[in-house]
């Protein structure tokens, strides 16, 4: 089970604070919320062109 544990902050790689968890700190935290947010997380798909042409 030592393999499910993370081995630090997602972002920075420092150790993680259990007030924050899995992040390090408030800062590393609201950094990835602005990122899901802002659409920095997103997965690439077809372009909604082809998605509109399909429905019609």
């Amino acid at each position: 089970m030592s393999n499910l544990r993370a081995k630090g902050c997602p972002l920075c790689g420092a150790p993680t604070n259990p007030d924050y968890r899995p992040f390090c700190s408030r800062g590393c935290r609201d950094r990835d919320l602005l990122q899901w947010m802002g659409e920095g997380y997103r997965v690439p798909g077809r372009p909604i062109d082809e998605v509109a042409d399909e429905e019609d």
